[in-house]
C-alpha cells in the first residue's frame, strides 16, 4: 500500500516502539500529544486502525472492550491480567504447529493463530517471575 507520508503517523508508531505493556488509543494519543498538542483522538484512532490494517503494528481485543496495540507483529503469545487488566507478552515459544493441527480438525480455512492465556500478574500476586 503506498501512503502519504505522515508525520502523526511516525510519531505513534515510535511511541508504541517503546512501550511494552499494549497500550490502548487513549494511551497512545495522551503520549503523542506531548510532540503533536493539536493531534486529535480521531486521528490516533484512525492511524492505529490503518497501521494495524496493514500488518505495521498488532491489534489485541483481550475482552475488555478496548483495543490495546502492540508494536512487535511477530507471532507471540499474550498473558491478560484478569485482575488489573494489563497485557503483557508471555515469553513462551510460539508454535506455528499448532496452526497446521487446527486445520487438519476443520473444513474451512484457518489462516492463523490469535491467543491470549489469562490469570493474574506478578504484581497482582506480589510473586517474583521464576528464573
Amino acid at each position: 500500500m503506498n501512503l502519504k507520508h505522515s508525520r502523526q503517523r511516525d510519531s505513534i508508531k515510535e511511541f508504541l516502539a517503546t512501550r511494552k505493556d499494549h497500550p490502548t488509543a487513549d494511551v497512545v494519543y495522551m503520549g503523542v500529544r506531548q510532540s503533536f498538542p493539536n493531534i486529535s483522538l480521531g486521528t490516533v484512532y484512525r492511524n492505529l486502525t490503518l497501521l494495524a490494517d496493514i500488518g505495521e503494528i498488532m491489534r489485541l481485543r483481550v475482552g475488555d472492550g478496548v483495543d490495546h496495540f502492540d508494536y512487535d507483529t511477530s507471532p507471540h503469545y499474550h498473558f491478560v491480567c484478569s485482575q488489573c487488566g494489563c497485557v503483557e507478552d508471555l515469553k513462551l515459544p510460539f508454535n506455528a504447529g499448532l496452526t497446521e493441527e487446527a486445520k487438519e480438525c476443520f473444513s474451512g480455512e484457518i489462516e492463523g493463530q490469535m491467543t491470549y492465556f489469562y490469570g493474574c500478574c506478578a504484581d497482582c500476586t506480589g510473586e517474583q517471575m521464576p528464573v
